[in-house]
């Protein structure tokens, strides 16, 4: 018997009939031509958050963004009106990188007045103009106006930074109603940032699938908790509270993350003392925004909600946490078979030792959580390869990996059609 009430459709599946129950089949994870496809279809055409304000606070303040899905590195910068942009990282002289520093394929930031070519000295200012050319009396009528660097699609959502190299629709448009249910979380309050990087050998779908559902949490995570309470999990089994379609976007609501646990006795002694762990730290924080809460956040209004995990289509991922704090998700392709995890933890500012502590207890457990998952998919990606198992079913806590896997085969379809 289920633990909490389904639709009247019978499932949370079959409330959306467009997804079907049929077991899955994972070639789009492991052909190099659909990756291809998916490059061509989704990743030059969608929005793609690469940062946040606050990696810009004033004019002149940037950073680079690799986007190997999309064969460019992007330079996002503040310029003196306030404005933030994104440039293609090109010089217009000769294709050299514009802005990087020892090793051309890793990301930098910094501050500047202007960006110089490291190859001939070619000048360009915030906004992304030609202002300087070496020995310019040596081109043939050169004109500094047709040759500033090319711009791509940039705009902010609560904060948040996108980018579009051909968008299909504006952000507000594309972000839709399920975003628009989050406007107002004080996202700008909560500053201090952990932030891991690494690189899976698994495709960038199997990770937002892993992190789509917590059916595994129960199995994959029971030695993070204590040995009774772990045996209580894995006979209870996991369930969620609430998912919602918002196509090409998705949710899913979570019970867990209350602060503090209604039995201490179930953490570890560190997570006692430090008033903290993997669902944050447990004292939340005194700030406008919290109470009442967006209402797309915990949208039953479940009095047991302790986390809602947002899929931003396509790649990126946004917790957010009953004891007021958040985390995001990306998942960067390289190859078919390899994408670069991104992961981020926002808190309001500490306040005390004790803050920061608890900050980083809550910082070092999502570390080893996120460690258990990374090997696991290495492992999937391995026998998927095989094709000797080609079709997988999926229960009905694995709507948002059905859907998701849904949208990319919709988008490169599509794509296709328009093509031909």
């Amino acid at each position: 018997m289920p633990h909490f009430s389904k639709p009247e459709a019978g499932s949370w599946t079959e409330q959306y009939p467009e997804l079907g129950t049929s077991p899955v089949n994972y070639e789009d994870s492991i052909d190099p031509a659909y990756y291809e496809a998916e490059r061509e279809a989704i990743f030059k055409r969608t929005w793609l958050n690469v940062g946040r304000v606050e990696q810009v606070p004033k004019p002149g303040h940037y950073f680079t963004k690799e986007l190997a899905a999309a064969g460019t590195s992007l330079i996002i910068v503040r310029g003196r009106d306030q404005q933030i942009r994104a440039f293609h990282n090109v010089c217009r002289h000769r294709g050299n990188k514009l802005v990087w520093n020892d090793f051309p394929g890793e990301e930098v930031k910094g501050t500047c007045r202007q960006f110089t070519c490291k190859y001939h000295a070619w000048r360009y200012d915030l906004t992304g103009k030609l202002t300087f050319v070496q020995q310019e009396g040596e081109f043939f009528d050169l004109d500094k106006d047709d040759y500033g660097l090319k711009e791509v699609a940039c705009d902010i959502w609560e904060g948040f930074v996108f980018v579009s190299l051909d968008p299909q629709q504006n952000l507000r448009e594309y972000l839709g109603d399920m975003a628009k249910g989050l406007e107002g979380y004080p996202f700008h309050e909560m500053t201090d940032v952990f932030t891991y990087k690494a690189e899976v050998g698994s495709n960038w779908k199997l990770f937002i699938d892993a992190f789509a559902e917590f059916y595994h949490a129960p199995v994959l995570h029971q030695k993070q908790a204590t040995k009774e309470e772990a045996e209580k999990l894995l006979g209870y089994g996991f369930e969620a509270l609430h998912y919602e379609l918002h196509s090409p976007h998705s949710m899913i609501s979570s019970w867990g993350g209350m602060a503090p646990p209604k039995d201490p006795s179930m953490v570890k002694p560190i997570e006692r003392e430090l008033r903290s762990g993997l669902f944050g730290p447990w004292d939340r924080p005194d700030i406008a925004g919290l109470d009442p809460l967006p209402t797309g956040v915990n949208p039953a209004r479940h009095r047991s909600w302790g986390t809602d995990s947002f899929v931003l289509f396509p790649n990126f991922m946004l917790l957010i946490w009953a004891p007021g704090w958040y985390l995001t998700y990306h998942y960067w392709p390289t190859a078919v078979d390899k994408h670069l995890f991104e992961a981020n933890l926002y808190f309001v500012p500490a306040k005390t030792a004790r803050d920061r502590l608890a900050q980083e207890l809550a910082a070092v457990t999502f570390k080893e959580y996120a460690l258990q998952d990374g090997n696991t998919l290495e492992a999937t990606q391995t026998m998927l390869k095989g094709r000797y198992v080609t079709d997988f079913p999926l229960n009905d806590q694995e709507i948002l990996l059905r859907h998701l896997h849904k949208v990319v085969r919709d988008y490169v379809k599509e794509h296709a059609d328009a093509a031909e």
